[in-house]
């Protein structure tokens, strides 16, 4: 298996080059270069399967024998032991034929757990076996940062850097990042939003030379191939939990930088029958704008009670735009090209291909708590906000009552007791394993929106 680029001006690369390398030279994103594809038949024999082993048969296509089958199961086995939840993605009825998928049942409460688990440890089996050390720099609206810590924290081959827009975080996401008190554990409040820290994070993959010698940058953050990769699993194994291949399934995801319904569309194209793909999104409404209204412009960026969806640029949708182009490298990098002006317009054919199978919804943050408070009377299940928003973005954009719709939740409701209070409910407790999380010492430092100052930064404390 190769990987290309998505403008097709950089080198195509291997299974563990790619997750060592990030953003391609010319500034595009990694995608496999064909898609595996599973038959009616083999995805039935998937019914039932624990999830270790269903993340084996989905993953192992892409990593074509790179990765021993036996150390790909031990690298699965081992991030997944620590979920809460025996499932680790259990399924809840809230509705006819709607359903919940918990993605916030690891470590760290938040799906990003799924991908960063299982990053951790493929980094370190790839470092290990490779005798390298790598510098790890990330960006983060809420929940990637503590996601990566947790699942880097352990790797001797890794120093992390993660910045997040300061203030700008729950105080649960904030104190999961900076309570982790690591010799290889960073953690850097930006005075800016997450565009910042995000732009910061690329302009610097761009430029290394402010790294020790033999060093290099690897990414964390959804552009990261091996992220995607698991994130599949997930659509087959609640897909088949509601009946797939005989009949079809339905996802609602709220999203950011979508990387994670752009795994949904992946699962789509390797033979899971999905009816609908709904973008979920809050006031920074990029991509809804964008599917509904062809209006791909840049708006400020406002601050909400769902911080990891605070997203101007959508990262990930470049994959995406790169099929809908018929994976024309030139025709991607021309429109990029474009949207560095702030806006960019689809072709006709490319916009009518997205809305075969996507469809967008926008909530404010009133509506936000309605949802919450509406849905925890009707039915005693408490929603986060950003779980609040693709659930209601299911009921307001769904095709057909026939087929089941699942609505991913992204994480727990006790990361953002502020939303929660403001809806009228009962602030939730965390789970007992971060019982004590207000209690722990806390280490950070603010910096202000400056690379030079980062890179200062970054070149002082890397293990040497």
């Amino acid at each position: 298996m190769k990987f290309i680029s998505t403008r097709g001006q950089a080198p195509a690369l291997s299974f563990e080059d790619v997750v060592l390398t990030g953003l391609a030279s010319d500034g595009g994103l990694y995608v496999p270069e064909s898609i595996p594809q599973f038959s009616a038949a083999e995805i039935k024999e998937m019914r039932g399967l624990p999830y270790n082993e269903l993340a084996f048969k989905i993953m192992a296509p892409f990593v074509d024998g790179e990765v021993s089958d036996e150390d790909l199961k031990d690298i699965i086995d081992r991030s997944y032991e620590s979920f809460r939840h025996s499932a680790i993605a259990p399924l809840v009825q809230t509705s006819h034929n709607e359903f919940i998928l918990e993605l916030f049942q690891g470590p760290t409460l938040a799906f990003k757990d799924f991908a960063l688990q299982f990053l951790g440890n493929l980094l370190d089996f790839i470092l290990e076996k490779r005798q390298q050390k790598v510098v790890i720099m990330g960006a983060t609206s809420g929940d990637t940062g503590s996601a990566a810590i947790e699942g880097c924290r352990h790797c001797k081959n890794v120093d992390i850097f993660i910045l997040h827009p300061n203030k700008r975080v729950s105080e649960v996401q904030r104190r999961q990042m900076t309570t982790v008190i690591e010799d290889n554990v960073h953690n850097i409040a930006l005075e800016g939003n997450f565009d910042d820290c995000q732009n910061m994070v690329k302009a610097s993959f761009a430029d290394q030379s402010f790294l020790p010698e033999g060093r290099q940058l690897v990414a964390v953050n959804s552009i990261n191939w091996a992220r995607i990769m698991a994130q599949i699993v997930y659509y087959f194994y609640a897909g088949v939990a509601v009946g797939s291949p005989d009949r079809k399934v339905s996802f609602s995801v709220p999203t950011g930088n979508f990387g994670d319904i752009f795994a949904g569309y992946l699962a789509s194209r390797m033979g899971l029958p999905i009816d609908q793909l709904v973008i979920a999104t809050n006031q920074n409404d990029i991509l809804h704008r964008c599917i509904s209204a062809n209006d791909h412009s840049k708006q400020p960026l406002e601050h909400s009670l769902s911080p990891s969806m605070d997203i101007m640029v959508s990262s990930n949708f470049e994959r995406m735009l790169f099929d809908l182009y018929d994976r024309n490298g030139s025709a991607i990098a021309t429109l990029m090209d474009e949207f560095k002006s702030g806006s960019m317009k689809l072709s006709d054919a490319a916009l009518s291909r997205a809305r075969e199978l996507f469809s967008s919804y926008r909530l404010s943050d009133e509506a936000v708590l309605a949802v919450i408070k509406d849905t925890f009377e009707a039915t005693e299940y408490l929603l986060d906000p950003h779980t609040a928003i693709g659930v209601e973005a299911a009921r307001k954009t769904r095709r057909s009552n026939d087929v089941p719709m699942v609505c991913l939740a992204t994480a727990h409701p006790a990361k953002f007791p502020e939303a929660i209070q403001k809806a009228g409910c009962q602030d939730p407790s965390l789970p007992h394993h971060m019982q004590d999380l207000f209690d722990r010492e806390e280490r950070y430092q603010v910096l202000d929106n400056d690379i030079t100052k980062v890179h200062s930064f970054m070149g002082d404390h890397i293990r040497t």
